[in-house]
């Protein structure tokens, strides 16, 4: 499976943007995760493969929201009210098998990173 990851780009505190990642095949739970240089890579939210049950991250909830169109095997992340403290690298990700979806290494497909600058 692989996964293809759309969007990002450079927006104003406060701003919005959207972030898409399309899997060519079937997929259990998926996620984002994001790199800020000179951290570790952290989950910022997955959603299960139902698309009922959704986790955030503690710094993103209320802010960010993630979906998932099942049929097209897609997973979508809206950022809003974004802060400069969101810059980093989104990656997705995706299982082959059920695990804990909260670390790195629950994940088997990765994406490619893209990119999301906040200005202050």
């Amino acid at each position: 499976v692989q996964l293809q990851a759309s969007g990002g780009g450079l927006v104003q505190a406060g701003g919005s943007l959207s972030l898409s990642c399309a899997a060519s095949g079937r997929t259990f739970t998926m996620g984002w995760f994001r790199q800020a240089p000179r951290k570790e890579r952290e989950i910022v939210a997955w959603i299960s493969a139902s698309g009922i049950t959704k986790y955030y991250v503690d710094s993103v909830e209320g802010r960010f929201t993630i979906s998932r169109e099942i049929g097209k095997n897609t997973v979508y992340l809206q950022m809003d009210s974004l802060k400069p403290e969101d810059t980093a690298v989104y990656y997705c990700a995706a299982q082959r098998v059920y695990r804990d979806p909260v670390t790195t290494t629950a994940y088997d497909y990765w994406g490619q990173g893209t990119q999301v600058t906040v200005s202050s």
